[in-house]
């Protein structure tokens, strides 16, 4: 069985999603859909801009929103894989919803613009960050988090990414995740691990904490003035790591997402249990395929970047 997974935020880059453009009317028609809904020249932002303009929050989450849905379209369009979950990470939870056609691009296209907006303006520039923590099975992350909010008396430090056994990333105050970073220690641990490490993100924001929650109420009320339809596709959702396909329930945990943990290990090992051994990485790169090989090495994901591996993808559903 396969699935369909699409890449959130950290892999966009300039040139991304050239060569459908260049090859597929139907890319064509997105970009240019894209650009008149927000005004904004997705060709350039996307192909000649500067990397500062498309790392912009309101400009990354649009822009990997309609490469991510040129992929799909292409996709489906020239080799009609079966696709028996979809799946996205963090923003890219939107372009699996398009694809499952519970939103239409057009609403989804201003909604992740807007989304950006407000993530942006939901807490001040330098007051939170995020830390990616690597060595620490995922008991130990929280045992850690606990810790230091003990020790330091700083507060919020949160768990917002389960991208991999071995790899969760916090967010928070600033003030707190400096701390952590600092005065964390092996000692910690009954059990040291054999590695501990931190790494601060270069985001603009804290993303998927409690400090969101401003985004996600003004998220909650955009979402009033847009249509969310069942799945034809179920969904395995970053809030629950679980596929769902009812409308109403979609919309809610697509809400709560802003602000709550993306479950990205919980929802691929899911897919597995399901029978799912087969991945696309709907979108530009190869984060998710990564991520994937470190959840089991068996797990198989397929990188599509040209024609030849478009082509390739087309002779696997033939036999």
């Amino acid at each position: 069985m396969w699935g369909a997974i699409f890449p959130g935020q950290g892999s966009q880059q300039i040139g991304m999603g050239q060569f459908l453009f260049d090859n597929f009317k139907v890319a064509k028609e997105l970009f240019e859909e894209a650009s008149d809904s927000l005004s904004l020249d997705f060709k350039k932002l996307c192909f000649t801009g500067s990397e500062d303009d498309l790392a912009l929050t309101h400009n990354t989450q649009p822009a990997l929103l309609l490469v991510s849905t040129c992929y799909s379209k292409v996709i489906q369009e020239t080799t009609g894989v079966p696709f028996k979950y979809a799946a996205g990470h963090s923003i890219g939870e939107y372009a699996a919803l398009v694809m499952a056609e519970t939103l239409k691009f057009s609403d989804a296209i201003k909604a992740v613009r807007k989304r950006g907006e407000e993530m942006q303006k939901a807490v001040p520039v330098g007051d939170g960050s995020m830390l990616a923590v690597l060595g620490l099975d995922d008991q130990q992350v929280e045992k850690l988090v606990a810790w230091a909010l003990e020790k330091s008396g700083l507060f919020p430090i949160e768990c917002a990414n389960f991208n991999s056994p071995g790899q969760v990333v916090l967010s928070g105050s600033s003030k707190a995740l400096a701390w952590l970073s600092e005065n964390m220690t092996k000692d910690i641990f009954p059990e040291p691990p054999r590695r501990l490490k931190a790494i601060p993100l270069k985001v603009s924001a804290p993303f998927h904490c409690s400090m969101m929650m401003p985004a996600q109420n003004a998220m909650k009320e955009f979402f009033e003035t847009i249509d969310f339809n069942d799945a034809k596709v179920p969904v395995v959702q970053n809030t629950t790591a679980q596929a769902e396909s009812k409308a109403d329930v979609l919309k809610d945990n697509l809400t709560k997402q802003i602000s709550a943990s993306v479950l990205w290990t919980q929802s691929i090992n899911w897919m597995q249990e399901q029978g799912v051994g087969n991945y696309i990485e709907l979108g530009h790169g190869k984060v998710l395929a990564g991520l994937n090989k470190k959840i089991n090495p068996a797990i198989k994901t397929i990188n599509v970047s040209n024609l030849e591996d478009l082509n390739e993808v087309e002779k696997l559903c033939l036999t």
